[in-house]
């Protein structure tokens, strides 16, 4: 039987955090299909992802709160099978497309499990898993969300086209994922998680992505120069206003006083922010590079 509470532990909404790295990937492919486009997003966002945060909810049980969840309920044993369900789903929706598309989804499935399972758990240290998620959840995501709408192999990972932009993402998850282990030093540290933002302290966590959100948005200047998009380039600085506002200003709040403000509903309003502001900007950046509005008469 299919608990409520497993449900909630797939956090599906949150997978709308990660949305932007499949519209950046629409916006670059030159072949576009409705069907493939479909079938990508619901492989990915709606089985995938879902899978992964179920599976890792299973074997860390945590008690404290965690992306998307407050309050997470309790574990209950439905949950593992249930993950491993939807993951069956997603690779049924990958094979639709081709068989190298699968095989990606079951590679960055495995990664996931990897990252959260007891004999393995990269979670617990601190350098590799944060190399490992942002690099997966970035550009091995990209990579693959653009292998699947294209109907394209193994091989076209490896193009500059992809890896560029692919990285691209990688850079955005590198600054982002420490902050989003600011809030649980105390669970994972029960747990025995050495994690990058435990690793680096709270102030040195803010540090260090303030960091790499300076050489990301340097990056993307860029690539968005280099191919002569230099409205969409100011558009992306516009966009980015109020992402770097609020964090700046939760930085602030941090200083004075770090463990009242390194807290979940900074995170999340953090993680909301950014989504929002940069799943708008990719869906524009999609609609200007591939100018499917002209196509309709628009």
């Amino acid at each position: 039987m299919i608990t409520l509470s497993s449900i909630r532990h797939l956090r599906i909404p949150f997978s709308l955090f990660l949305m932007p790295v499949f519209l950046f990937a629409l916006a670059l492919t030159p072949n576009l299909n409705g069907d493939r486009i479909l079938l990508v997003f619901l492989a990915l966002h709606l089985f995938l992802y879902p899978s992964s945060n179920g599976y890792n909810s299973y074997f860390d049980k945590d008690e404290e709160s965690i992306g998307g969840l407050k309050h997470p309920p309790k574990v209950t044993p439905d949950l593992y099978w249930l993950s491993q369900g939807f993951l069956f789903i997603a690779l049924i929706l990958g094979a639709m497309i081709s068989w190298s598309f699968t095989s990606m989804l079951l590679v960055y499935a495995l990664v996931s499990m990897a990252y959260s399972h007891p004999k393995i758990r990269i979670k617990k240290y601190p350098w590799t898993s944060w190399f490992i998620a942002g690099f997966f959840q970035g550009y091995f995501t990209f990579a693959m969300a653009y292998a699947g709408l294209s109907e394209l192999g193994w091989d076209s990972l490896f193009k500059p086209h992809v890896l560029i932009p692919g990285l691209l993402t990688s850079l955005m998850l590198w600054g982002n994922y420490p902050l989003t282990q600011v809030y649980q030093h105390r669970e994972d540290t029960r747990r025995g998680d050495q994690t990058l933002s435990i690793t680096l302290g709270i102030k040195g966590t803010f540090f260090f992505s303030a960091v790499f959100f300076a050489v990301t948005g340097g990056a993307f200047v860029w690539y968005f120069s280099d191919r002569g998009q230099d409205l969409i380039l100011w558009i992306y600085l516009a966009a980015m206003a109020p992402i770097l506002l609020f964090f700046l200003i939760w930085f602030g709040f941090v200083i004075q006083n770090p463990e009242k403000h390194a807290s979940y509903g900074w995170a999340m309003g953090m993680n909301s922010i950014s989504s929002l502001v940069l799943n708008a900007f990719f869906i524009y950046y999609f609609l200007e590079n591939t100018q499917i509005l002209q196509v309709f008469g628009y």
